[in-house]
């Protein structure tokens, strides 16, 4: 059974250019063409992805997004013509799921709705019902949390998915390329800005020194003591 997708973008040309996009890829694709019309049709139905422009009238994307995030962990896909790095790690800050910046590839944004779709399928399926600890972390794959020092920790998807990559691999080195394929779903050169970015992001959050950066090739999740 296909995706259900949600579009709130007030641009109509590229409105119709995604909508074609997905709905040739067999996807149901529902268009909204601002905030306050992109909520109010999310509530009224369940969607399994949300594509989100930022400069959106009556209520911009990040907006949204912290609304959708109040009631679901859907995945986001942010488009938008922002493309400075404060703008992303305001994205990823109200928990968008990715990036994208526009002029885009078409072919590179259907990657992403299906990298999305299947890492949220993979995560509904998982079995594996083991908590991961580190030192204060505590991982819970059932519940889809994590807790520091038993507080809970609000992360992305991505982020997420990160740490539990990290924390089944510890002391293990992971190239940027490497955790785009991993975790993102695809290889695209010169996206490994977002892995810095997402890197940053959960050190912030986690606010512990347990990701390293192993200069010249990527990063690595430090082994306990």
């Amino acid at each position: 059974m296909k995706a259900n997708i949600l579009i709130i973008e007030d641009e109509t040309e590229i409105q119709n250019i995604l909508k074609e996009l997905l709905t040739d890829a067999g996807y149901k694709v529902d268009v909204a063409g601002d905030g306050l019309e992109g909520i109010t049709d999310f509530r009224q139905k369940e969607y399994d992805l949300v594509l989100l422009d930022l400069m959106l009238p009556k209520i911009d994307g990040y907006a949204v997004c912290e609304m959708i995030r109040k009631e679901s962990q859907v995945p986001v896909l942010m488009l938008t013509a922002l493309d400075e790095e404060d703008d992303q790690v305001r994205g990823f800050d109200v928990l968008a799921d990715d990036y994208m910046t526009k002029p885009f590839s078409l072919k590179l944004v259907l990657k992403r709705v299906e990298a999305l779709l299947r890492r949220s399928v993979e995560a509904e399926n998982t079995e594996d019902g083991d908590c991961l600890c580190h030192g204060n972390i505590r991982l819970d794959p059932v519940g889809v949390q994590v807790f520091v020092s038993g507080s809970e920790v609000p992360l992305t998807k991505l982020e997420y998915d990160l740490l539990v990559l990290f924390m089944r691999n510890k002391g293990r080195v992971f190239t940027r390329d490497e955790l785009l394929n991993l975790v993102w779903g695809y290889d695209y050169a010169g996206y490994e800005k977002a892995v810095n970015i997402h890197i940053m992001n959960l050190r912030r959050k986690l606010d512990l020194d347990c990701i390293e950066t192993v200069r010249g090739v990527g990063y690595r999740f430090a082994k306990e003591d």
